[in-house]
């Protein structure tokens, strides 16, 4: 069997988890801040659209120019870019410069975050890939549990200094760790054009669009459900993130033994059972057991998705394929919180929460019927990257 925990892939899966800490640090902490500097809340949605809605434009551009010049330069270009872009929240006064930096960040964000995802799978041995994918992602997934907390906790006990001054210590840190890792890379074939979109990925992307809409929704409303049903909603997520982290690993290696069909199908029905359960919840004990199911099931499928688009891809093409999944991705989190939102202003979160389960279902629907079939007509592609950094 190939070795999965080289220390490149260590380093990078470590640094990995240093630079979504401190990006998930702003996640509760940046609306306050705003309103600090004199902000409402029209502003908020503006930094935080701002943000998603540059990163959905460059992260096409910068997948073409990754396969077409390598990852290491977009990773110590875009994480340096990213320290400023931390640093200068700290000297922030106003809200028309504030949205201006959310538009800087955003960039520096989708061209650091692109090109990590990217190198992590020229790392990865293609026969241990959904295992990888994996434990690489619960490095993302214990940012997602840890940052807004360690965020609030600076806040609450020290001031905003201290929150940007350390998300520039841990963003530092993950340039140090990952500038140790050893990324091979195999130029593309042909360097006629930049592509911004591989068309082969496109009913994966569609799949994955539809299932972190929902994902959106859940992100953004379930602390208002929760309050609303007298339940700490910290619980839901501690719970959710737990589950998520014991159910990648496990999932990606049955990815690999079975294939990604016989993972991702049963997981999307969890996770459309997981929102069903959520819109009829009324207290702790049907919060919680949507958390469990959640975990299980989003937990599962969204490695096995990115697994599934690395199969189908050229490896000369994974940078511009990673762009796309993650394109879509922050078009459903994105979308999700903003429809959903106003579905919940004229219907209430129970319906919300159907609604969400309805994408979930168009998202299997989508994969059932579309991405089965190109992953039984295209068994993978085989990397065989060359030695060369890249």
């Amino acid at each position: 069997m190939e070795r999965l925990w080289t220390k490149s892939f260590i380093l990078i899966s470590a640094g990995t988890l240093f630079l979504f800490n401190a990006f998930y640090m702003l996640y509760p902490t940046l609306p306050l801040f705003i309103q600090q500097i004199g902000g409402s809340e029209t502003h908020v949605g503006l930094s935080m659209g701002a943000f998603m809605l540059t990163s959905v434009i460059i992260r096409p551009i910068v997948g073409g120019l990754l396969d077409r010049y390598g990852r290491r330069r977009f990773i110590v270009w875009g994480l340096l870019l990213f320290i400023l872009a931390m640093y200068m929240y700290d000297w922030i006064g106003g809200i028309v410069v504030l949205i201006g930096l959310r538009v800087f960040h955003g960039m520096t964000w989708a061209v650091s975050s692109t090109a990590i995802s990217t190198a992590v799978t020229d790392i990865i041995p293609p026969s241990r890939r959904g295992e990888g994918m994996g434990w690489f992602s619960t490095s993302m997934t214990l940012a997602m549990a840890f940052g807004p907390m360690i965020g609030l906790l600076l806040v609450q006990h020290l001031s905003y200094h201290a929150l940007f001054r350390f998300a520039v210590v841990l963003s530092a840190l993950a340039l140090l760790l990952i500038l140790g890792a050893r990324i091979p890379f195999r130029p593309q074939a042909d360097t006629r054009k930049i592509e911004l979109f591989e068309k082969s990925v496109l009913p994966v992307s569609i799949s994955v669009f539809f299932m972190f809409f929902a994902y959106g929704g859940i992100t953004t409303f379930v602390p208002l459900f929760a309050d609303s049903i007298k339940v700490n909603s910290g619980l839901f997520f501690l719970v959710f993130a737990a589950t998520l982290a014991l159910s990648r690993p496990l999932s990606g290696k049955l990815s690999d033994r079975y294939g990604e069909r016989a993972v991702i199908v049963p997981a999307l029905i969890v996770t459309i059972a997981a929102l069903i359960c959520l819109s009829f919840s009324t207290g702790s004990f049907g919060l919680l057991a949507s958390a469990v199911l959640y975990g299980i099931g989003f937990g599962s499928a969204h490695p096995a998705l990115q697994s599934a688009t690395l199969r189908l891809a050229r490896p000369d093409r994974k940078g511009v394929a990673n762009a796309s999944l993650a394109t879509a991705t922050d078009l459903g989190i994105g979308l999700g919180a903003m429809i959903l939102g106003w579905i919940s202003r004229y219907t209430g979160y129970s319906v919300l929460f159907q609604v969400s389960a309805m994408t979930v279902v168009l998202s299997l629907f989508v994969f059932a019927l579309v991405v089965r079939r190109s992953l039984t007509a295209n068994p993978g592609h085989t990397d065989n990257p060359r030695n060369a950094a890249g």
